[in-house]
């Protein structure tokens, strides 16, 4: 697993005119590839009326799915430069959309790719990237006498908690970047006088 990826903040639009044509550029996080076949579809479908609706996505963190698509360009004009985008500014789980209402005026191959890649920088450069990075899952067992301290305590040094349930013992789940594990053990080990539960789970990403 890759230890980080950066990927859109936000869904969202931006609009530009090159030569009287508009060129709208739609993004959206995307967990699945499915997820970004179904937004490209609702874009299309919200812009039936347009000349284009071309697209690229990139799914997985090491982004092992990479698709485009030209609709209709001439080849490698739209969506291999939309793709070509994404990937340069290092993004992953992402769908981008541009569609394109025609003005009357010609660009040209050089012209096309010029004006969907760069649809697609200026869409990321207004909407925003964020930076997730991949942690280990951890569940720590208390009882509630200590559950409240210790959620104080890991919360006043960064740690992310990402769940708390209540049973006849307290359970508390966190991230933590694999290098600190050990170290936490410790940690919690000394803050709880050794009668805290730890046990680590899965892997996942959250925001860095």
């Amino acid at each position: 697993m890759q230890d980080e990826y950066r990927t859109v903040a936000r869904a969202g639009v931006h609009e530009t005119e090159i030569n009287r044509s508009r060129f709208l550029c739609a993004l959206a996080p995307a967990a699945t590839e499915r997820e970004a076949q179904e937004f490209v579809a609702a874009v299309r479908k919200e812009h039936a009326d347009a000349t284009h609706n071309c697209w690229a996505y990139v799914i997985g963190a090491d982004a092992s799915t990479q698709k485009a698509s030209d609709d209709g360009e001439p080849g490698g004009t739209a969506g291999v430069p939309m793709l070509q985008m994404l990937l340069r500014r290092d993004m992953r789980y992402v769908v981008a959309v541009v569609t394109r209402y025609y003005g009357g005026v010609k660009l040209g191959a050089g012209g096309l790719i010029r004006a969907y890649g760069g649809a697609v920088g200026e869409a990321l450069d207004s909407l925003g990237t964020i930076t997730r990075r991949r942690f280990r899952l951890a569940t720590v067992t208390v009882d509630h006498q200590r559950a409240g301290k210790v959620q104080n305590d890991l919360r006043a040094t960064g740690r992310e908690v990402r769940d708390v349930r209540y049973g006849e013992e307290v359970t508390i789940e966190i991230g933590l970047p694999d290098a600190d594990v050990p170290a936490f053990r410790a940690w919690l080990a000394d803050a709880t006088a050794g009668a805290a539960g730890f046990e680590l789970g899965g892997e996942a990403y959250g925001d860095a």
